[in-house]
């Protein structure tokens, strides 16, 4: 089954608060949600409105752009494990091909997209 965007939002939240060793009740505090939602937030139960996720942000001290760039970099790993399906575009082999890195950037290239080898 695929990562849903609310659970990578929730794993990205928990690991922001537990790298500052913060606890739910003081950053539920600081972002005026309850204990509860926010736990049920973390852990993926409970979708987050956009105003709501910028304020458990601004709670932890992270950039909300930091956040997401984190998730999208999370779903996109997620997406390609154990892929085997290259397209292979019309006139290459699949020795001519190579994945882009899904952690690194190379030259604008999505991760996971194929691109022609350098050799």
């Amino acid at each position: 089954m695929a990562l849903l965007l609310r659970e990578a939002i929730g794993g990205s939240l928990r690991r922001a608060r537990t790298l500052r060793k913060r606890t739910l009740r003081d950053v539920s505090r600081a972002a005026r949600v309850s204990l509860g939602y926010l736990s049920e937030v973390e852990r993926g139960r409970k979708e987050p409105s956009s105003e709501l996720l910028a304020a458990i942000c601004e709670a932890l001290d992270v950039s909300l752009a930091d956040l997401l760039t984190e998730v999208v970099e999370e779903m996109t790993a997620v997406e390609f494990v154990g892929r085997t399906d290259t397209l292979v575009p019309i006139g290459q082999r699949h020795a001519d091909l190579r994945l882009a890195p899904v952690g690194g950037r190379l030259a604008g290239a999505r991760p996971g997209t194929p691109v022609a080898s350098a050799a």
